[in-house]
């Protein structure tokens, strides 16, 4: 075990989440990322992350279950529900996939009216 693992909770978990999910944790599944689930007999669930710690890599079927907003356990379907769907990503800000908006320039901007003199 690495000392990162022990002292810093960035990277994958702290000690105390070791030991708890060793000893209370029932494995409960998996997804596509590779993140691990667990729940203990109180009915608490947490996460162990398959790399560096980041909320939004939990997929939405997953994050309901973690939420208690549903109890069946979520099944690894890499197929797309809907052909709208895209596939899960993480929040990209601060990245060089990070949305930018298309700046305009004022004077291409046409009024639809006339303004008082």
């Amino acid at each position: 075990m690495s000392l990162k693992i022990i002292f810093t909770w960035w990277h994958k978990q702290t000690f105390g989440t070791f030991l708890k999910t060793l000893f209370f944790g029932k494995y409960v599944g998996s997804d596509s990322n590779g993140n691990r689930y667990y729940q203990s007999k109180k009915k608490e669930r947490w996460v162990v992350y398959s790399n560096k710690i980041e909320a939004t890599k939990i997929t939405s079927e997953w994050y309901l279950w973690m939420h208690h907003t549903i109890d069946k356990i979520p099944e690894i379907n890499d197929k797309k529900k809907y052909s709208w769907e895209k596939p899960h990503l993480e929040n990209q800000t601060g990245t060089k996939n990070s949305f930018k908006p298309v700046k305009i320039k004022k004077n291409s901007i046409k009024k639809k009216y006339e303004t008082w003199k």
